[in-house]
């Protein structure tokens, strides 16, 4: 009588054992996905911005840009988002373009903010080129599952009113032909007005300390709209 009860009790212990052993296997086996899924999740928390000077904080002590503010606004409300700044004082279209790629594998973000277009005006590039770059980099972050934000530009009035506004325009004709946010001028309030000098340093190119404040005002609004 007592063999047979052990022999039930030893059939009984294995067929347990079978399922746990599953169980066990598959926990195991889930972990890896579970920890990739995770760091997916954190890296689409991440805001990329791909930049120039006006980014990189050109003359200015480091911690005061405006993209150094944003880490703050961000922080004072709560989010919990990554802010990955990888401007480059002097970058043209042409560069973010060559660069983007890599950046997109490396952070995978969630939203990218593109600021660039400045510098290829300065040098003056041609216009069909910096607009194809920036339908370039807008598709392909697009393809990498990021949302895109674009800063845009304005030059000075000495360049003439024509090549003005189709620069100007290029920002809005990218934005619409890729459903990407707009900021349609990102020196608004800094560039634009009557004191504009105040607002920059002594090379008149690049806003001062006291201006970086307002150039996240102007950014803020349409970069909110893209964190949920």
């Amino acid at each position: 009588m007592r063999s047979d009860f052990t022999k039930l009790a030893r059939a009984a212990a294995a067929r347990l054992v079978k399922p746990l052993s599953a169980l066990l296997f598959a926990c195991f086996a889930a972990a890896p996905l579970l920890a990739q899924a995770q760091t997916a999740a954190a890296a689409r928390d991440t805001v990329l911005i791909v930049g120039d000077s006006l980014s990189a904080e050109y003359g200015l002590k480091r911690g005061t840009g405006w993209v150094p503010l944003l880490e703050k606004q961000l922080a004072a409300e709560k989010k919990n988002i990554r802010v990955v700044n990888a401007s480059i004082s002097g970058d043209t279209t042409s560069g973010g373009r060559s660069r983007l790629p890599a950046l997109l594998a490396q952070h995978k973000p969630g939203i990218v903010v593109i600021e660039l277009g400045g510098n290829d005006a300065l040098r003056g590039l041609p216009l069909d080129m910096t607009e194809n770059n920036l339908l370039a980099m807008a598709k392909a972050a697009k393809k990498a599952g990021a949302k895109v934000l674009l800063l845009g530009m304005q030059v000075p009035p000495n360049y003439g009113g024509a090549y003005g506004a189709t620069f100007s325009g290029l920002f809005t004709k990218v934005a619409r032909a890729e459903k990407a946010a707009l900021v349609p001028f990102f020196l608004k309030g800094i560039a634009d007005v009557d004191d504009a000098v105040g607002n920059f340093q002594a090379d008149r190119i690049h806003p001062n300390e006291q201006a970086q404040a307002r150039m996240l005002a102007n950014v803020w609004p349409e970069l909110k709209k893209l964190i949920k």
